[in-house]
C-alpha cells in the first residue's frame, strides 16, 4: 500500500532566502553535465514532481511560486477551451536569455503542465517558446483528452 505524499505549504517559500547565482550554476551547467542528452526532458519530468509537493490551489499560488523561486513573473495571457497560454517576463528571464550559455525554460514547463494538471483535474501538457527579442517565454498548456 503506498502512502498518500503530504504537500508543503505555498508559504514555506517566504522563509527561502537566495540570489540565484549558484541556482543557475547548478542548473545550466552541472545538470546538464550530470543528465546528458535526456537533460530537457529529465527537467521537464522534475518540474512536473516539484509542483505535486506544493498545496497549489489556485493561478495565483503558480503566479506566486514562480516569483518567489526566481523564475520570473508568469501572468495568464489567453484562455481557451483547451488551452491557457502563459507569458514569462522579467529581469530573472532577460538575465538568463543573455548568459553566454544553453539555457532552457524545461523545467518551469513541467511545473505548469502539473500544476494546471492538478487545478483543473485533467491531463496537461505545455510546451514553451522562446522570444529573445521581447525577452519573454511563452508557455501554452494544452489539455489533454
Amino acid at each position: 500500500m503506498q502512502k498518500k505524499q503530504q504537500t508543503l505549504p505555498i508559504a514555506m517559500l517566504d522563509n527561502i532566502q537566495s540570489n540565484g547565482a549558484g541556482y543557475d550554476l547548478l542548473r545550466y551547467i552541472c545538470l546538464p553535465d550530470i543528465l546528458g542528452s535526456e537533460s530537457e526532458a529529465l527537467l521537464y519530468f522534475m518540474g512536473r514532481n516539484l509542483a505535486r509537493k506544493f498545496d497549489l490551489q489556485s493561478i495565483g499560488d503558480i503566479v506566486y511560486f514562480f516569483e518567489k523561486v526566481g523564475w520570473g513573473r508568469l501572468e495568464l495571457f489567453k484562455e481557451k477551451n483547451n488551452e491557457l497560454e502563459f507569458h514569462l517576463l522579467a529581469d530573472a528571464v532577460v538575465q538568463r536569455l543573455s548568459m553566454p550559455i544553453k539555457t532552457e525554460f524545461r523545467l518551469e514547463a513541467g511545473f505548469l503542465a502539473e500544476a494546471i494538471t492538478m487545478l483543473k483535474n485533467v491531463e496537461c501538457e505545455c510546451l514553451e517558446e522562446v522570444r529573445p527579442k521581447i525577452h519573454q517565454i511563452e508557455f501554452n498548456v494544452v489539455f489533454v483528452e
